[in-house]
């Protein structure tokens, strides 16, 4: 029975932790993950980024150029094909 009671209280004061540190915890737009002192998270208009996304996002914007370019190549070829095809 003792110990019950001690799981009980223990229980109310992980409540009541969470409760006052809540404010604090943000849950990343992109991936669900919930940052709180370890995991550093942005305010992005509206919505918060953890640094992982973060990065993530960082790397497709740095190869975003690159990545145009070959979507560009793709569309030329798919237009020369065509071109070949209805000659």
């Amino acid at each position: 029975m003792d110990g019950m009671f001690k799981n009980l209280i223990e229980s109310m004061k992980m409540e009541a932790y969470v409760e006052a540190k809540i404010e604090d915890m943000h849950v990343c737009a992109l991936c669900g993950r919930i940052g709180y002192k370890e995991l550093p998270m942005r305010k992005i208009g509206e919505k918060w980024i953890c640094i992982d996304c973060l990065r993530e996002l960082k790397e497709a914007l740095d190869s975003l150029e690159e990545w145009e370019q070959e979507i560009t190549l793709q569309r030329e070829l798919r237009k020369d094909i065509e071109k070949g095809i209805n000659r």
